[in-house]
């Protein structure tokens, strides 16, 4: 049976009985991320001695009767708990049925999710339904290796870097209204520098919701030149349960080529170990792939994880009639058509 849940204390509920889960499966992260008009939904599935959980942001499509949904910027999916089950073997038809059958009566057209990369049995629920694919990974940190073997995986250089920014650099923890703005003001250059797309500039509301939360644990990190004080760079890491995520982070650009961001991973790495955490996951490129920030992040560790994204065409006749529509006669610029999910809200970019 499935039951829609919009109301928090339900969805805090229900999360509870599922048991493990990060805070990007959270009511609150839901509610703090979502864009304009996008509604937090969260399909809590019973059968029987199992419990399925799928957090969803539920968006109109324009100019039509008809929905889809994504999911938050992270990791999401579904989480399941059974009594005397293992989710990995889970029978999904009865779950498959009820779900599609919610979708195409709710009108919703596709379904798009990141999945949790530190969920291994996703896979296994959402069996024929839809299509994963594995883009490539993301880059974790064993916490529950000494931290001297911890190290060891890093490479030669990094930890030459790591040792000349702990003479130079200090490392306090960010609490201060003042601290918390010069943070983000330091995030919004970093994004202007790599041009990155106008979703990533989240507005100040976002930082400071984060690090009031009870739902999770934040830690702000920052880092200051010995000599003056000036803060030069940040990181903001969220703890959940035995999972520590490296979630934003921001530096002056004068000081990238003694870049602090490696120093404060390094702090948060030796914290989070002390405090019994099990994995560091720093994520991986941008859309996952092999790029300039995956090196950076994979010069930490060796230890990879396979990251998924999970695609479902719910209704495939209207979203073919959506696409359509949405080309009005106009290709789509090569790059990234085939790639780019739900392909209707694909847009067009014109020259300058």
């Amino acid at each position: 049976m499935i039951e829609i849940i919009t109301d928090r204390d339900e969805w805090n509920s229900f999360m509870k009985l599922i048991g493990h889960f990060d805070f990007y499966f959270t009511y609150y992260y839901h509610l703090l991320s979502k864009k304009e008009g996008e509604r937090p939904m969260l399909i809590a599935y019973r059968e029987i001695d199992t419990l399925i959980a799928l957090p969803l942001l539920i968006r109109d499509i324009e100019g039509t009767s008809y929905k889809d949904a994504t999911s938050v910027y992270g990791y999401a999916g579904p989480l399941c708990k059974t009594e005397d089950k293992d989710p990995s073997v889970f029978d999904n038809s009865r779950f498959k049925a009820e779900l599609q059958r919610f979708l195409i009566d709710n009108k919703v057209v596709s379904l798009f999710t990141r999945l949790h990369p530190y969920v291994d049995y996703q896979a296994n629920l959402l069996k024929n339904i839809g299509c994963i694919s594995s883009p490539g990974c993301v880059v974790n940190i064993d916490l529950t290796l000494p931290l001297d073997l911890q190290r060891q995986q890093y490479n030669s250089r990094l930890k030459t870097y790591i040792n000349k920014a702990r003479r130079v650099y200090d490392i306090v923890e960010g609490k201060k209204e003042a601290q918390i703005e010069e943070f983000i003001e330091m995030y919004y250059e970093n994004m202007r520098r790599v041009d990155a797309d106008p979703y990533y500039f989240f507005e100040k509301r976002y930082f400071y919701q984060l690090m009031i939360s009870s739902n999770f644990k934040v830690k702000l990190l920052l880092c200051s030149r010995k000599d003056t004080g000036e803060l030069i760079g940040g990181a903001m890491f969220i703890k959940t349960g035995n999972i520590v995520q490296y979630h934003l982070s921001g530096c002056k650009e004068e000081y990238l080529p003694l870049n602090p961001i490696k120093l404060l991973i390094d702090e948060m790495r030796v914290i989070a170990t002390a405090k019994n955490f099990t994995y560091f996951n720093l994520g991986g490129g941008l859309g996952v792939r092999e790029d300039s920030l995956f090196q950076f992040k994979a010069s930490f560790s060796k230890d990879l994880k396979p990251a998924g994204f999970w695609k479902y065409i719910v209704n495939k006749e209207v979203y073919d009639d959506l696409v359509a529509q949405s080309k009005n006669g106009e290709e789509h610029e090569e790059q990234g058509e085939t790639d780019f999910f739900p392909a209707y809200r694909h847009k067009l970019k014109t020259e300058a």
